[in-house]
This record gives C-alpha cells, sequence and structure tokens, in this order.
C-alpha cells in the first residue's frame, strides 16, 4: 500500500531494516515472547468474539455498542500489524524487513493508534449524551451519527499520520539500519537517519500533543460534566448504576493512556538509545489495550455476558429486558 507513495526510492533510503528486538535481552526472547504471544491470543479471540456478538445481535446495534465494535476492530488490526513480525524475531530471528513493509507497519501502527484514541473520543461523547441529556440521547446518536462519527475518526487517524512513512522516506540513512524495537516507530527510524530531522521530529511531537492532549482534554471535559450531573441524581442507586457505565470504558483509557504516557515520556526524555524498559514501555503501549479490552467489557456490560452466556448455553431463556 505504501509503496504507491515512492515510486523512486531515495540513493540513500535503505532496502532494508533490521530490526533488532529487545536490547539487552536478546538471549531471553524466547522467554519474552510467551506472554507476548499469549495476549496475541486474547487480542485475536476477545476482540473476534466481540465482533461477532455485536454483529449477530439486534439488540446490540446501539451506539454504545457500535462503537465498542469499532474499538475491537482497531484492536485486532493493531495487533496483526506488529506482533506475527515480532513473534518471528523472538522466536526464529528474522529481524530482516524490506524498506516498504517497514513503511507500511509504520502507517497502521500509528494511524491506527490514532483511531483508537479517536474511538475513546467518541464513547466518551456517547457517555456524556446517555447520562448528560438520556432524552436525547436515542435522537442524537442515531446510527447515521454514528457511522458519521466513525468515519471522521478513520479520517483523522490517516490525515494525521499518512506524512510519517513519506517524512521517513525522504531522509538519507548513511549508517546502521538497524532499528532498536521490535517494530517499525515513525522516531525510531528516524533517528538512523543521517540528515536533519528537524521537520520530522516537529511533526511528530505536534500530533502526539494534538492527539494526547486534546483528546485526553475532551474526555476529562465529558467525564466531568458526567461526575457533576451524576451528584445531582436524587438516589444512591441511581448514581452507582450511572457510574457502572462508565466503569469498563474508564479501565480502557486508563489501559491505552497510561503506557502511553510513559512510552512518549521515555521517548522523548530518556536516554539516547533504546533500553529494554523504553521497548518493552512502548509494546505494551499497543499489546496492553487490544489484549485486555474486550474482557473488561465482557465483564462489565451486562448485555455482552447475557449474550455470550446464551451462545454457550443455548437452553438457557434470557432475562426481560427492563
Amino acid at each position: 500500500m505504501i509503496t504507491m507513495f515512492f515510486p523512486n526510492d531515495s540513493v540513500l533510503f535503505p532496502r532494508t531494516f533490521f530490526l533488532a528486538g529487545i536490547p539487552e535481552l536478546n538471549a531471553a526472547h524466547i522467554w519474552i515472547s510467551l506472554p507476548f504471544c499469549f495476549m496475541f491470543f486474547l487480542s485475536l479471540t476477545g476482540n473476534g468474539v466481540l465482533l461477532f456478538l455485536i454483529r449477530t445481535d439486534r439488540s446490540l446495534h446501539q451506539s454504545m455498542f457500535l462503537f465498542l465494535a469499532m474499538l475491537s476492530f482497531v484492536d485486532l488490526v493493531l495487533s496483526l500489524s506488529m506482533l506475527p513480525k515480532m513473534l518471528a524475531i523472538f522466536w526464529f530471528g528474522a529481524t530482516a524487513i524490506s524498506s516498504h513493509s517497514c513503511l507500511s507497519q509504520m502507517f497502521f501502527i500509528h494511524a491506527f493508534s490514532a483511531m483508537e484514541s479517536g474511538v475513546l473520543v467518541a464513547m466518551a461523547l456517547d457517555r456524556f449524551v446517555a447520562i448528560c441529556n438520556p432524552l436525547r440521547y436515542a435522537t442524537i446518536l442515531t446510527p447515521v451519527a454514528v457511522a458519521k462519527i466513525g468515519g471522521l475518526v478513520v479520517l483523522r487517524g490517516v490525515v494525521l499520520t499518512i506524512s510519517f512513512p513519506s517524512l521517513a522516506h525522504r531522509l538519507p540513512y548513511c549508517g546502521s539500519h538497524t532499528i532498536a524495537y521490535t517494530y517499525c516507530e515513525h522516531m525510531a527510524v528516524v533517528k538512523l537517519a543521517c540528515g536533519a530531522t528537524t521537520v520530522d521530529n516537529l511533526y511528530a511531537f505536534a500530533v502526539a500533543i494534538f492527539l494526547g492532549v486534546g483528546d485526553v482534554a475532551f474526555i476529562a471535559y465529558s467525564y466531568g460534566q458526567i461526575v457533576r450531573t451524576v451528584m445531582h441524581f436524587p438516589s444512591p442507586e441511581a448514581r452507582a448504576k450511572a457510574g457502572s457505565t462508565c466503569t469498563a470504558h474508564v479501565c480502557v483509557i486508563l489501559f491505552f493512556y497510561g503506557p502511553g504516557f510513559l512510552s512518549v515520556v521515555m521517548q522523548r526524555f530518556g536516554p539516547p538509545t533504546a533500553s529494554a524498559t523504553k521497548v518493552i514501555l512502548a509494546n505494551l503501549y499497543l499489546l496492553f489495550p487490544p489484549a485486555l479490552d474486550p474482557f473488561v467489557y465482557g465483564i462489565k456490560t451486562k448485555q455482552i455476558q447475557e449474550r455470550l452466556l446464551t451462545i454457550l448455553n443455548p437452553k438457557r431463556i434470557e432475562p426481560a429486558s427492563v
């Protein structure tokens, strides 16, 4: 896909890069691969099951679950973009990756990370409308509105990150071609260049600020309004019920932005060379949410639990909806 943007390769752009894996822990790659492989399995099965449940049950075709389906799809793409190559490095020492495959992986990882952040913003909007304006919930977040929001999330993710591969491609690489990561992270590739990288650094920083600060600020504002509204509910039961509908989303937010924040801090202010801690944090930022998100929603969301139990036990009678 990315190759169409680069019909004429730069003279100093290498044909092949090499992914170093996790520095300082190369001898333990086999053992390190076990938890990563387990997280890959959890991501594929958990998100696959969630997509199946939402697709096959019309009662789950509500905005909350449609946004959850978007999140599951994004998580699946993120896992498939990096885990197969990572496991090949750990198991077979297959560190070589063609330059265009590297640029393609770079685009998919950054674009779908941006989309995941956008979906979390959309889910915060969903909870805000559901709790702060419940009488207009069905008329505001219609299927058409949800589709438009989903389209904007995809468009924003693509527009913000499509420049990463082209910016990296225009640079000369006259030194080492070994990326000290398990995947082609944009700044890790740019650090190998022997030319001026000011534009790359500034653009990457601007995108990180826009997504990180902007999206987190909107989510924080939404939940501030939600807390303010819930505190005025007349009964403790109503407050508890409203809070329970947000618990899963808050957990997913922490899973995504927590490791992401630590990874950015280590990338910007850590040592110039990649350490094992920095690489592991970068991996957890991309692997932790896809592995745990579906199980958090499976545990915290009653409708999903009931649908799954009905499939596993067809003779079970589903409780009547109130």
